[in-house]
């Protein structure tokens, strides 16, 4: 398995390791609720060097972006990210990722760490416009500090403002004294928070003086557990589950970063107007379970004639409401807020309610 520039710092920390996308990464540390519970009430810090980054440079790197990414970067200024996905010749997601303009004819795009051979690949094979392409992910770390305290926190490790920065804004300034970090007011946990990307030869300096800065808030290592459940918590999708090859952004709820303006020529941008016209014939939806059961990915969902409807995408407890909450995909005549739904869960129609997210 790979290793990031804090796996050995997490074996020594007593976390509970598991294989993730390729890579040696932590689970847990203290338990997946009282994490969760410290990125919800204060800060806690996640390791999420395993991510991949590109950079797409020159004078035709917003040419290959704009049709790379269903969203529109034509008025993205420097300094600030989008979220956006790609998509192939069906209309699938290849992956959902962060698009940042870092500078004039040069931007960053954040990619999951499972899709990182497959995203590179679909960049080279569409770049048609000569832009120039820099794989970037084995030379970049990267920690999110997350939670109501993680400005607190970073502030006494920098000079720049962090208030000055808005949510998906960044700049690249020195943080706990290393130059050139890039500091970005992005998250996946619905907590706000920031997102720091460095050279990996500095990733133990960076780590440790966040500890000492967080220390009077009670800051926590954070494992991929706790992130999946502030994530779903917040309703936000993760590619594998409501996400893949064979879903549209569409059907996925991600109509607002799906731009059909003039000049965004993206991938499959035809098909999915003539999808948009026609009506997607399922849709992505939140939900809370009324009886007794825990949703969990693949279950099927059914009506109340027992006819099957859909499928769990991803399901669990809530550590803030103690709900069982979960996503997936129904049939659109389904998905009204208040339609009564039912998961199967081992042969038994588990009744259950269709809610908007964020789950609160």
């Amino acid at each position: 398995m790979k290793k990031t520039p804090f796996t050995d710092l997490h074996y020594r920390l007593g976390a509970r390791m598991h294989e993730f996308a390729g890579y040696d990464m932590p689970v847990e540390y203290s338990g997946i609720i009282d994490e969760h519970n410290t990125v919800a009430g204060s800060v806690g810090v996640f390791d999420v060097s395993h991510m991949g980054e590109f950079w797409i440079k020159g004078e035709n790197a917003k040419a290959l972006v704009q049709r790379l990414t269903t969203n529109d970067i034509s008025s993205l200024p420097v300094g600030k990210a989008q979220y956006t996905c790609f998509t192939n010749e069906n209309g699938g997601i290849v992956d959902d990722l962060l698009v940042y303009h870092y500078e004039q004819g040069k931007y960053m795009l954040v990619v999951n760490a499972s899709n990182i051979e497959k995203d590179w690949a679909h960049c080279v094979a569409n770049n048609t416009v000569g832009a120039k392409l820099e794989n970037a992910s084995d030379r970049m770390a990267q920690l999110a500090i997350q939670g109501p305290l993680a400005q607190k926190t970073l502030q006494k490790l920098t000079a720049v403002d962090l208030s000055s920065v808005p949510y998906y804004s960044f700049v690249t300034g020195n943080m706990a004294g290393v130059d050139n970090v890039i500091i970005s007011n992005t998250g996946y946990t619905g907590c706000g928070g920031f997102e720091l990307y460095f050279h990996p030869d500095s990733a133990l300096k960076i780590w440790n003086d966040i500890f000492d800065a967080g220390a009077e808030f009670g800051i926590k290592p954070i494992g991929l557990g706790a992130r999946d459940t502030l994530r779903l918590q917040a309703g936000f999708p993760l590619y594998g589950n409501e996400l893949d090859d064979t879903t549209s952004p569409l059907e996925a709820g991600l109509g607002w970063i799906t731009k059909f303006t003039d000049g965004n020529d993206f991938i499959a941008r035809r098909l999915l107007e003539t999808q948009k016209a026609s009506g997607a014939v399922r849709k992505l939806a939140g939900f809370e379970m009324i009886g007794k059961g825990i949703a969990r990915h693949g279950y099927e969902i059914v009506n109340s004639e027992g006819e099957i409807i859909g499928n769990v995408t991803s399901g669990s407890i809530s550590p803030a409401t103690k709900k069982a909450i979960g996503l997936g995909y129904l049939k659109m005549e389904y998905t009204a807020l208040g339609t009564a739904i039912h998961i199967r869960i081992r042969g038994k129609d588990i009744e259950a309610t269709v809610v908007k997210p964020p789950f609160r």
